[in-house]
This record gives structure tokens, sequence and C-alpha cells, in this order.
């Protein structure tokens, strides 16, 4: 379906179950002009570039046939340009050598039927005689104006090239209301249709039958000495298990849509297309009232249907059987752009259009990012790595409890990776095949050796919020890798942290990916920090690094040198299999890419990733004149003084330790992405500081895991934050729990307690020590929202509210939170925490600090 003049914006929000959606907009972004595609989600097609001009709105797709491809185009040409041949000239050119155009031209001429010609009509046709384009027209007027007084007119036609006149059929339809009737073209030939996802298994699975063939064809004798043995063993192992599962599994019969239309809304439709014909064939006042009547009433019954239909799906909405947060989780969203991509180099790179091409491209360009920012040999390393190990050390072999409880644990609605292996496949396992999987992972121990077949990857690319959807570096990749592969990292890193004590080799201000160690506690380490320097009226600057692609860089022959210091010699042999000849393939759509090899980097997505990671960065250096907080890759350096120039001193020297060791171990930082910091109440501002040469952009607040810190530590940064993202998520759901929703109070309140309150929760043990002026912000809120949700009249108390509701007043939440927090810090495992409890520094100011707000 051709739509032209969507008014569409980029916020506009438009849904048809089971078809895609492609738009452009008008280039100035208001609502008017546009032109839009709605393609069946079946049909195998790509988007092609926007056209977006003043004169000329056009959206275009690559539709892809058995022989050949056809580009099919919306157009709008709005009346108050006058469009010259040159224009219609370039735009036709860009469509290629085989299209159909057709649209809105706003172009009169007798040559295809209009009543008149136009000098806009003289032009186009002009165009179509000098490049032999043929056109598609009833003959019939598609202009239907409201005004009597003025006479239909032909608008509406499609313009083509390379497609022979004889294989296409050319009707009007007056079916719609709008003042454009459309034009149904028809033409004779063979597209492509995209194939389904394949699935090893359905709701229909037999798995009673899945279980029986493979205890049948499990071999349990299978002898595992050699790591050939091992790769042909997890292959069999893989076949048995795809074999046995499209075996159990019937073919689903695709469902047709069944008419649900009401008898009722049938007639009225039926009358109105009558009174539309006989208006457009008397055009009198008399007609044109019945036809108004007629859709009129027929809007009215739709609009009753929905809101039946709406208020029946809203009431039947319960918490037992979950429900209640499927509307949650589809949000109402501005369709995904699917357009072409290229890499925005100087120059630019080639246009990548199709599935394949975009495949292929995202592909490459992940080479790049799997690839370390120096490939140079380290002599050092290189030799360390040659060492052999001394003594050599067998892993201890996994027991059959251990493994089913890891795949007990696994989550069903994950994603599986190349293999297609589900987590609900290795549930539904017999005991055979379990003893037979235990098998090959503890051959897998013994023999320090990870198969290949584990270590490949299938990423899909999402596009970032807010990014350019035609430059490849906006897209995030979500890599999926083998269930079985998952099942043995989670055995192995519960086996390594039993073996080795991480106390001593992660670093004590490391509280990322470790039990008991939060996001709040290490900002409870930063903000402590500052509000120490305020109240000593001193200078407390601080950098707040950002890496680049810091799990994608990791130098794999650093990372094991470090694996070989720091792990019991039995892993060094395993990880180093684990690490090496990992590949991947994107999968765009239908479409997937050729494998390529990964060559830095810990596995994304993986259970041993992120150990690994924090191995490779345990060392990063330290100093005695500052505070260092890590989380993951979030790095932030402290420094604070009574005189700025020594605080900068300070920091800058840690910051050039910290350079050299990045260099040492080829980590980059992004230095715009960085920021400087001074956090004090005093006049003026602590000198800048550099690293790479580079002087780290300043600013007046930070964001730093998920806390918004304001250069006075006052919070009402983050408050202020909080409440637009509250405002935003709750403008989202309104049409759940707004006050003419018919959902229960009940699944109201619980949708404001999971969704909406953790918002403004997050880190409340921190923030809350706040002016109460700032609290208030959100108090206010709460109480806006309980008198919305309820439809309370405006003499009920909040204080009622909240009673009836059960719903604790801010400050009492606070005062929770803030119990929680002091009651996880007593018993906390890390030193760097027992200060922040047992403080006994004085105070000066009337500041409040985290604990101060417990009553």
């Amino acid at each position: 379906m051709l739509i032209s003049e969507t008014h569409f914006t980029t916020k506009t929000y438009f849904y048809i179950p089971g078809y895609k959606l492609c738009h452009t907009n008008h280039p100035d972004g208001s609502a008017h002009g546009g032109t839009a595609i709605i393609v069946k989600d079946t049909i195998k097609f790509y988007e092609l570039l926007k056209y977006e001009e003043q004169a000329i709105q056009a959206t275009s797709i690559k539709v892809q046939g058995i022989l050949h491809e056809i580009t099919v185009a919306a157009v709008y040409c709005p009346p108050r340009h006058n469009i010259k041949k040159e224009q219609f000239k370039t735009f036709f050119h860009t469509l290629g050598p085989r299209f159909i155009a057709g649209g809105d031209y706003n172009s009169k001429n007798v040559l295809w039927g209009s009543r008149l010609t136009t000098t806009k009509g003289r032009e186009l046709s002009r165009v179509l005689h000098e490049n032999n384009y043929s056109y598609l027209s009833t003959g019939t007027p598609t202009y239907w104006p409201t005004d009597a007084q003025k006479i239909p007119d032909l608008l509406d036609l499609f313009i083509t090239n390379g497609i022979s006149t004889s294989y296409v059929d050319i009707q009007a339809s007056l079916d719609l209301t709008s003042d454009h009737s459309p034009i149904i073209a028809t033409i004779n030939t063979t597209i492509s249709v995209r194939q389904t996802p394949p699935r090893l298994h359905n709701s229909q699975t037999n798995w009673e039958s899945y279980r029986a063939l493979v205890r049948a064809t499990i071999n349990p004798a299978v002898k595992l000495k050699e790591q050939e043995d091992v790769q042909i063993a997890i292959d069999n192992f893989t076949c048995i298990l795809q074999h046995a599962a499209k075996v159990a599994t019937p073919c689903r019969n695709p469902q047709r849509p069944t008419n649900t239309i009401p008898s009722n809304i049938k007639k009225l439709v039926a009358v109105k297309r009558k009174a539309r014909s006989n208006w457009q064939k008397t055009h009198t006042p008399e007609s044109r009232h019945i036809y108004n009547q007629a859709s009129n009433k027929l809007k009215q019954a739709l609009h009753d249907m929905k809101n039946a239909s709406f208020t029946e799906y809203i009431s039947n909405l319960k918490r037992d059987d979950n429900s209640i947060w499927k509307p949650i989780r589809n949000k109402r969203r501005p369709e995904t752009p699917n357009p072409p991509i290229r890499v925005n180099t100087t120059p630019p790179g080639p246009w990548a259009k199709s599935d394949k091409d975009k495949a292929d491209l995202f592909a490459n360009y992940l080479s790049e990012v799997f690839t370390p920012y120096d490939q140079a040999l380290d002599q050092d390393i290189e030799q360390e790595l040659a060492k052999p190990i001394q003594p050599p050390e067998h892993l201890p072999a996994f027991s059959l409890q251990k493994l089913k409880q890891e795949i007990k644990m696994l989550n069903p609605r994950k994603a599986p990776g190349m293999d297609l292996i589900t987590a609900q496949m290795l549930k539904e396992l017999p005991h055979e095949g379990l003893v037979n999987l235990l098998h090959i992972f503890n051959a897998i121990l013994r023999c320090s050796y990870w198969p290949t077949s584990l270590k490949k990857a299938q990423i899909i690319m999402i596009l970032k919020p807010g990014k350019d959807p035609t430059d490849v570096s906006s897209y995030r990749p979500i890599s999926l890798l083998p269930t079985i592969s998952k099942v043995l990292e989670k055995l192995i890193y519960k086996q390594l942290t039993k073996d080795t004590d991480q106390r001593g080799w992660i670093p004590h201000h490391q509280f990322g990916f470790r039990r008991a160690h939060s996001t709040i506690q290490q900002c409870h380490r930063l903000t402590d920090t500052i509000n120490k320097a305020i109240e000593d009226h001193q200078y407390c600057t601080a950098a707040f690094l950002d890496i680049s692609q810091a799990f994608d860089k990791v130098w794999h022959p650093g990372l094991l040198f470090k694996i070989k210091r720091i792990l019991p010699p039995g892993y060094y042999n395993l990880m180093k299999s684990y690490l090496h000849d990992r590949t991947y393939k994107i999968k765009f759509n239908t479409e997937t890419s050729t494998l390529y090899q990964i060559h830095s980097g810990v596995p994304q997505g993986s259970i041993l990733g992120p150990l690994l990671y924090t191995l490779y960065t345990s060392d990063l250096p330290t100093s005695q004149k500052t505070v260092i907080s890590t989380f993951a890759d979030d790095t932030a350096i402290v420094a604070k003084d009574s005189d700025p120039m020594t605080a900068s001193k300070n920091l800058q020297d840690h910051l050039t330790s910290i350079e050299k060791w990045l260099q040492k171990w080829r980590i980059k930082v992004n230095q715009n992405k960085s920021t400087h910091i001074t956090f004090t109440i005093r006049k003026g501002q602590c000198p800048p500081v550099r690293i790479n040469q580079t002087t780290i952009p300043q600013g007046s607040t930070v964001k730093y895991l998920g806390l918004h810190l304001d250069s006075k530590l006052t919070w009402r940064e983050h408050i202020t934050k909080k409440r637009k993202q509250l405002d935003l998520k709750t403008r989202e759901i309104n049409w759940l729990i707004g006050k003419n929703s018919p959902l229960s109070l009940e699944n109201k309140i619980l949708i404001y307690k999971t969704v909406l309150k953790p918002i403004w929760t997050y880190g409340i043990a921190l923030w809350g020590c706040a002016s109460k002026s700032n609290i208030s912000v959100i108090q206010r809120y709460q109480s806006k929202l309980l008198r919305t949700i309820t439809n309370a009249p405006w003499y009920v108390t909040n204080q009622t509210l909240h009673s009836d509701l059960h719903i604790p007043y801010v400050h009492s939440v606070l005062q929770e939170y803030i119990n929680k927090h002091r009651s996880a810090l007593e018993s906390h495992p890390n030193p760097l925490v027992e200060p922040l409890i047992h403080t006994t520094h004085t105070r000066r100011l009337k500041r409040r600090w985290t604990f101060d707000a417990i009553n």
C-alpha cells in the first residue's frame, strides 16, 4: 500500500500486525506532507534511501522477485511547488532501471485523463517521453473536492519503467472516505517470500517422543581421549538433539485470519459505499449530506466497537497468568527504521541496501572492532606464554547432580545460538542424554580443549536509541551463544570461584560482577569522599573515564599472560582454547554473513567473559593520594585537597600512571566522552587534567552508575532527571493506569509499584539526604499519580489516598531503604565499605549525609 501525504513525524506510532512500515517525513520535520509504504512482512524486500525534498517526498523499497527486482515508490508532490523537468528526472533516476512509482503527483495532463493540462503536468509528460517511461491511470477522477463548486479531477497515477503494460492492470477503488480515492495496480509477476526463522520445537512438540529418540540414538560407550574425539562427540550430540526435536515436532498449519467484523458494521460499510458512489456520480448537496451521515454512523459504530473491545481486553488482564505484563512490555513506540547503512568515514563508504549486503557490512565492521588496537608482538609476554606449565594439573570432574542443577536453572525464554539448541531441549533430556553430556564436559576439562562448535556466535544488531540509523556504528551487537556452552561455562565458573580466592586478585575498588557488591555501594564510597571534602572546605576533583569498547578490545596474549600468573595452572590451557579461534556471523532478518574470526575481546553474553575482564584489569594502578572506584569498565578517580592546584596535581599523577598502564595493555580511553568535574562549595575550579595528551572536558554535572552528581552534591540534578523520566514513563502507560482505564485498581497499584516506583527509588539511600524541598518533588508526583489512578475528587486528602491504598510516603520509603543499605554494609566482605558506616568525621556544615536521613 502506497500512501501519500501521511503527516507523519518522528514520534508517530503506526502499526498493523503482520505488516512492515517504511515512511519518509517532510524535510522540515513537521506534520505535513510525507509518504509511506505498508508491506506484508512475508514479502522479501528492503528499503532504499529516502527522498526528502521540499518539492518531492518519496519512500522507495526494492521488492525481490524470482527473476528480477522491482523498485516500488510512494510519491507525493505538494501542490505549491512548480516542479521542473530536471527535478522529476533526478528523482526517477534514483529508482533504478525497473520501477513503479505511484502517488499524488498534483500534475494534471489530458495525456493520462485529467480534465486539463497544467505546467507541472506538462513537465512530467516531457520526462515520460524523453525516458520512455509509461504511465498507469484509470482515466477517471481520483480527487473529489469537498466544495461542490469545484470539479473532480485526476491527480493520482503510476509511473513505470522496465515493466510491460501487458502484465499490469489498473482499477479504481471507491471504498475509502478520503478526498483522494485509491487506485489499485496489479502486476503479474512472482516475488520472493521471507522464510520464517527456523525453530526445532514449538508448543505441539511431543517431548516423550523426543526423549525416546535421544535415548535410542545416544552412544553411551563412546571413548573421548583426544581433542578430535571431543569435537566429534559434541557435534554428534548436537545433531542427535536437533534430529529428535524435528521428528517430535509436527508441522504447524498456518492459521487463516478470521473475519470478526460484526454484521451491523458490514451493513454500514455497504451503505456508506453506496452513498459515496451516488455522491461521486451526482455531486449534489443532497447526496453529499447522505454520504456524510452514512460515514459518521460508520465512524461512531467503529469507535464503539473498538472501545468495547479495549475495555474487555483491559478488564481481563490478570496478575495470576502474567497477562498484565504483556501490554507493558509491548511499548507503543515509533516503527524502527530499516534504511540503507554505510560506514561514515571520510569519504563515506558505499551504501548497503539489501539484507545480505547489510549483514556483510556489519560483519566486516565488527571484524575491526574484534581486533586489538595494536597487533605488534610483545617479546616479554610471548616468552612467558611459551614457557610450559609445571606441573600440569587436571581440573576436578563435574558431577551429574551439578549438571542437572545448572540445566534446571536455565531460562527457557533465552534465544538459542547458531545450533538452535534451546534451554527447553536440555531440560527435557533423558538420563542417558545427561550422562553423555556430562561425559563430554569432563572430557573437555581433561583435554583442555574447547570445541569449535561451542565457540561460534550469532550476532544480531540493535539500533541504539537516538542514533543515526544509516551509520553502521550506531548499532549495538547482541551475541547469541550456544546454550550448551553456557551450561559448561557456569560449571567452570563455580569451580573456578571455589578453587581460587578472588579477594586475592580482584582489587577491592572493583565492585562489578561480584557477589554482595552493588552500584549503590560503590556510589556511596564516591559520595562519602565528596562529602568529607566539602565538610573540610576542600576542593574535590574527579575524572570519570569512558573506556572505548572495553570488552571487545581485550588483548588475548595479555589476558593469557595474566591468567597464567593468577589462576591455578589447570585453567590456563582450557582458557587458551576457550579464547582461541572464536568465530561469529551476523544475522540480519533472514540473511547471514560468512564466518569471521574474533581476534580480541572477551565473549559477549558469556558467563566467563565478565570474570576474564575483571582479571585483565585487576592490576589497574592505584594511588594513596586518590580514591579510585570501578564498576566493570566505569572508572572514577577522585582527589581532594584544600589547594585546587594540589588536588589536580594528585589527580593528574594518577591519570599519568593509568595512561602508561593503558598503553601497555592496549586499552583506550575516549577523552571526549570522559568528564572532569570539581566538587566544592568554594569559589573557583580545579585546573584541568589531561590524558593521552588531551584535556578532559570539564562539566558541572556527571552521571555515574545511574546517579546524576552535581558539583555541590545537592542531588537536585538527579531528582530533576528522575522526575522527567517518571513523566515520560507515566505518559507511556497512561492508557493502562489513567483515570479512564477500565483496569482494576489493584492492578493499577501493582503497575505503579513494579514499573514506576523503581525509577525513583533507585539510589534513594544516597539521594535521600537531599533537602526536603527536593524530596518533596517525588512526593508530589506520587500523590498526583495516586489521585489520577483512583480518579479521586478534590476533597479526598492525600493522607486518605496513601492510607487506603497502603502506599507509604516517600519519607517512609527512604527510611526503609537506608536501613536496608546500612544492614548490607555492616556485613559486607569488602574492607573499603567499613569506613562508610563507622565514620567519625567532624561536622561543620548543616548538610545531611547518607545516614543522617534516619530519624
